[in-house]
């Protein structure tokens, strides 16, 4: 009986904690490597891919009110039915891919908050995802209430490039440690990066306006259209395209000229080859009257845009690489600079006294 009590007693306190917070729970028991938190945050990073690409084709099969209305599918089903026909299944579909985004941001906040040694900013930006994930749920239903209206469907796309945002910083600095930011290109070359990044931004954004003012309005009903000619807007979107393609090839040759690392030169060259197929898949789509397969593409070729600026930003500096649990301390800076050691620390140890021979 005391053996039960006491068993009893031990196993309650640890269902309570595992209910008050469970995150804390696992983190005490489970510590992930590094490689594990970074494949966590990649996973989360991919979802986030995913869940743009489904809801392009949401919109470019009409299936936008396939559920008319939001949380439930319609004022009498949770769900999507039958009498709903393929469009109901398509956008129900999409509302369920969220709980799949969820549980890979999920597992995300678990392996960060578990890591140790603890990696506090990282672990904000897991919990980021979290919030990014609530409120776009939250813009999603709003766009079904207000009918697709364009203006609220492009704040919805600009809320999953949010989630695309903080899901790609969250994997690269998965990927380093958390050392003090050294700086591998000049100041001038950082300041270009951020150009770069403000006109893919002004590029994403004129991107939404040519689908809020083009065909594929997201149902085959009257739906409103942003009230801009579709040729200004696809000539806008286009200028800004040719922009970040020169600032890209100009910060290509920046690097050369200076002798900048690999890392850095490589990911722009990347990004340089993403840009130009983009660029390639945009004029065939305007030249074929904007067909559902290739606006997709073109959706998808966008999130791989985004995500290759973002890496090109970060790729200016270094932070180490990420610890593992029982790893030293960091070094100083100055040994992580190529400095010398000091004079004590190069001092070799004295050995030690021999041992005093046995007794006979």
């Amino acid at each position: 009986m005391r053996a039960q009590a006491a068993l009893y007693h031990g196993f309650v306190p640890k269902l309570l904690e595992l209910v008050r917070n469970p995150v804390a729970y696992i983190a005490a028991r489970w510590t992930p490597s590094p490689r594990t938190v970074e494949r966590a945050a990649l996973a989360a990073l991919l979802m986030s891919i995913v869940i743009v690409v489904t809801g392009g084709a949401v919109r470019l099969t009409g299936s936008g009110l396939g559920c008319d209305t939001w949380p439930k599918c319609s004022d009498d089903s949770l769900t999507a039915t039958s009498a709903m026909g393929v469009h109901g299944a398509i956008e129900f579909g999409n509302r369920m891919m969220t709980w799949v985004v969820s549980a890979a941001v999920g597992w995300t906040i678990i392996a960060v908050r578990a890591a140790k040694p603890a990696r506090r900013g990282l672990s904000r930006l897991a919990w980021a995802q979290f919030w990014v994930v609530v409120g776009n749920g939250v813009v999603g239903g709003i766009t079904v209430w207000v009918k697709l209206n364009p203006f609220v469907v492009a704040g919805h796309f600009l809320a999953a490039t949010a989630l695309l945002t903080v899901t790609t910083l969250t994997w690269l600095r998965a990927r380093e440690g958390d050392a003090p930011p050294r700086p591998l290109v000049g100041r001038p070359v950082r300041r270009l990066t951020h150009v770069l990044l403000g006109f893919t931004a002004c590029l994403v954004v004129a991107g939404t306006v040519v689908t809020g003012a083009g065909p594929h309005a997201g149902d085959s009903s009257e739906v409103d259209r942003m009230p801009v000619a579709v040729e200004l807007a696809t000539r806008t979107h286009a200028a800004f395209a040719w922009i970040v393609v020169l600032l890209a090839l100009v910060l290509a040759l920046g690097l050369r000229l200076m002798d900048a690392p690999a890392g850095p030169r490589r990911t722009v060259r990347n990004l340089i080859l993403v840009l130009l197929a983009q660029g390639a898949l945009g004029y065939v789509q305007y030249a074929t009257d904007l067909p559902e397969v290739l606006v997709g593409l073109h959706l998808l070729g966008s999130t791989l845009v985004w995500i290759g600026v973002l890496r090109v930003v970060l790729s200016t500096r270094e932070r180490g690489l990420p610890a593992a649990a029982g790893d030293a301390a960091p070094a100083p800076s100055g040994a992580s600079l190529g400095t010398a050691p000091s004079a004590a620390a190069a001092e070799p140890a004295p050995a030690p006294a021999p041992a005093p021979a046995p007794s006979r």
